[in-house]
């Protein structure tokens, strides 16, 4: 009743306070409803509503900008401003995003999908508004797993620098993906627990309003008491040290308390931090108990609360099996994540080896670093990281992990499309960026037992870092009879037989298995091999293919650009080879959201469209 008065931006602030706590209810029932059909981010959005609610009552859209932190948990916000009816399209191609888009809704400030981006955007923001004199509220939403990570604060640091109003809500909810770790969980922790300090700051500034103010000193008085008392009852106010006023902590399904701790921070003239605590899953009872199954999840029975679809093993399940089993061989291996125990398959490791299991928070930088110092120590550090999130890494893997040709193990799930979560999760750029970092290996596997014999192998291997990636898919389960051992830097021939060859790397032998068949069925002949290593090249084979073969068609789930594709040409072009090579790869540009086999299809890299690329080039 109250949801369908909801069409268009800024219709919230035409309901009565008393209806808001229904008007929650009724969101709440819609997110379940619409994401037990489409999938989606579940447990984060139903920890925000009244918070999104409250935020929408202090400010104008599109005139006033909202930032949110990686964006999962802006579904009511996408509601509130009049996108509703959209949502049977989330995560589809062509339809809703999961994550705020600028080119979808004017009220989207900021394309967002990683973490601990928002403070700084939002100083931005506020930094352009001060230069032009404009007047706009401003406010970033961070979660309190994601204020772990280094650039959340850089721009803290940064705020300081400000002279005029810009808020910042800080989102506790204890949870990231998986629990936050650390000391500012912990310190957090501490804030949330003190629930009779709220109490005796308000009943202390009450008192002080009382006394009859004489001038500056006394008002200056009361502000040094109320720090005072911040400072006794909260060690160590890291907020208020950095140059920002502290309000909270505030209940965060109190819409009408929010409301007005909002107001009074958008009035103060400076930044300011308001310290919201929500519950994750909010008001479903399976996303209250395992928010961590529901943070990102498929289809599924809303009334059992489990998926819908039968669960296959992933390649991430059987990296998993594996490091365990490394750990109990080697008590030097030590795994590493950055708030994705549960994502990378690391919970099982976790428990049986807690002393050996480090979860950072969400710093890659930190993990890469982290991990080369484990190295030189004489450990064995396998970091376990999705790769769109390893690109925050670089400069750590390239400096303190290569240069220094430290026997690092990087675990790259993720690899390749990822489907719905869209442009800033595709992992389609890893390849390009570690394949110019000297002494990195890299490393793909063409099934779940190749997977297997390449973690054995990079654990053994001491000359240094080496980089296994696979993707978020079923782990393959074909070619199971071709298991040839692990040479470093050496291919495995599948069907050396043929006119043209098809060199494929990890996920994509499966689909060259099936073009292969399609050719063969036409009368054309084609051979395969496993590529296996992206770096190094195997060039002695490639020297022998040039002589054996007419054409060569190189495919990866990776950009064009910097490729494994692109390596093999160059290093063909040099050698002199005449004939024609085909680079079956994602055009340079990012994919947006949507199931991944549509997405393949629309890209090309399906095997219908490689077939028909490869008669155009050689038929």
């Amino acid at each position: 009743m109250y949801l369908e008065r909801i069409n268009q931006p800024n219709d919230v602030k035409e309901l009565l306070a008393e209806e808001l706590p229904l008007l929650a209810d009724e969101i709440r029932e819609f997110l379940i409803d619409r994401i037990s059909e489409t999938g989606g981010h579940l447990a984060s959005n139903l920890g925000v509503v009244e918070l999104s609610i409250a935020l929408h009552r202090c400010m104008d859209f599109p005139s006033d900008t909202l930032v949110w932190d990686v964006g999962h948990q802006s579904y009511t916000h996408k509601i509130l401003t009049g996108r509703r009816e959209a949502f049977g399209t989330l995560r589809s191609y062509g339809g809703l995003s999961g994550f705020p888009k600028r080119a979808e809704s004017d009220c989207d400030s900021f394309d967002t999908g990683h973490s601990s981006t928002s403070i700084s955007a939002g100083v931005g923001f506020a930094f352009a508004r001060n230069l032009r004199g404009g007047d706009e509220r401003i406010a970033s939403v961070i979660g309190d797993g994601s204020l772990t990570g280094g650039l959340a604060f850089e721009a803290l640091n940064n705020c300081a620098s400000l002279k005029q109003n810009f808020v910042i809500v800080l989102n506790d909810n204890e949870m990231s993906i998986s629990k936050n770790v650390g000391g500012l969980a912990v310190g957090l922790s501490k804030m949330r627990t003190s629930d009779w300090y709220t109490g005796l700051k308000e009943g202390v500034h009450q008192s002080l309003e009382k006394i009859p103010v004489y001038g500056k000193k006394i008002d200056q008085t009361i502000h040094r008491t109320k720090r005072g008392i911040k400072q006794f009852v909260i060690p160590g106010m890291l907020f208020e040290e950095l140059g920002l006023l502290y309000l909270g902590p505030v209940d965060g399904h109190n819409i009408s308390v929010m409301e007005r701790i909002f107001e009074e921070a958008f009035n103060y003239p400076g930044p300011v931090l308001v310290h919201v605590l929500t519950q994750k899953g909010k008001g479903y009872p399976p996303a209250e108990r395992h928010p961590a199954r529901f943070h990102g999840t498929g289809p599924f029975d809303r009334e059992k609360g489990v998926p819908l679809a039968h669960r296959r093993a992933t390649y991430t399940d059987v990296f998993s099996t594996v490091l365990k089993k490394a750990g109990e061989r080697d008590d030097k291996v030590v795994a590493i994540t950055a708030a994705m125990m549960d994502g990378t398959g690391l919970k099982r490791f976790a428990r049986q080896f807690p002393e050996r299991f480090v979860d950072v928070g969400m710093a890659e930088e930190h993990a890469a670093t982290f991990a080369a110092a484990l190295a030189l120590s004489g450990l064995k550090p396998v970091v376990c990281v999705y790769s769109s999130f390893l690109q925050r890494a670089f400069d750590e893997i390239m400096h303190d992990v290569c240069m220094q040709k430290l026997p690092v193990v990087f675990a790259i799930d993720r690899a390749g499309l990822v489907g719905a979560d869209g442009e800033t999760h595709q992992g389609i750029f890893d390849l390009s960026y570690l394949s110019m970092m000297p002494h990195m290996t890299i490393m793909a596997p063409k099934n779940k037992w190749e997977l297997s014999d390449m973690v054995k192998f990079a654990l053994t291997y001491e000359a240094g870092p080496v980089a296994i990636r696979y993707p978020k898919s079923e782990a393959y389960e074909g070619l199971r009879e071709y298991r040839a051992r692990i040479i470093y830097g050496k291919v495995e021939e599948i069907w050396p037989e043929g006119d043209v060859l098809l060199l494929a790397l990890g996920s994509m032998v499966s689909v060259a298995e099936s073009v292969r068949e399609a050719l063969e069925a036409e009368g054309r002949s084609a051979a395969l091999v496993n590529a296996r290593f992206a770096k190094p090249l195997d060039e002695d084979f490639l020297r022998a293919a040039m002589k054996r073969y007419r054409g060569m068609i190189t495919m990866e789930e990776n950009v064009m650009t910097g490729g494994f594709g692109e390596q093999v040409q160059a290093f063909l072009s040099e050698e002199g080879y005449e004939g024609k090579v085909l680079r079956i790869a994602f055009s340079d540009a990012f994919v947006p959201h949507g199931d991944a086999a549509v997405l393949r299809k629309a890209c090309g890299m399906d095997p219908d469209s490689i077939c028909t690329k490869i008669r155009d080039c050689f038929w």
